[in-house]
């Protein structure tokens, strides 16, 4: 399957606006459905899923559609991405902790422990976090 960032589908798919995926992203093969995995939450933009390796009583990734290799290759057209990306920890938070707090983080490049070369951002709680 293969999509085109930013241009519109043929007319009889309207309402459809394809996005760019990567054939051996892992994470990208997790939202197109080709890897089950534990989905959280999910909408048009974002989805979310559980960490298989958590550090946390909570851990889940939230992921952007679109395939985006890491912060440093945000383009400002993204920016709806990263924004919804927010949105949806603020969901995650109101709808499964019992208090407001929760750890964001994002990692960009190998040095800095990105493991997975697709922007996302883990969201923790569950358990005090004093080690930063």
């Amino acid at each position: 399957m293969e999509f085109i960032e930013g241009r519109r589908a043929p007319p009889a798919f309207k309402n459809l606006i394809w996005v760019v995926m990567q054939n051996d992203c892992i994470f990208c093969k997790i939202i197109s459905k080709e890897i089950p995995t534990k989905i959280v939450d999910e909408n048009e933009d974002v989805l979310v899923i559980q960490d298989i390796n958590p550090k946390a009583p909570i851990h889940y990734l939230i992921l952007p559609k679109k395939h985006i290799q890491s912060i440093a290759q945000l383009e400002s057209s993204d920016s709806q991405y990263v924004a919804k990306m927010m949105l949806m920890a603020r969901k995650l938070a109101d709808q499964t902790l019992k208090s407001d707090s929760f750890r964001l983080i994002m990692n960009n490049g190998a040095a800095a422990g990105q493991t997975v070369f697709h922007l996302h951002c883990h969201f923790l709680s569950g358990k005090k976090m004093s080690d930063f």
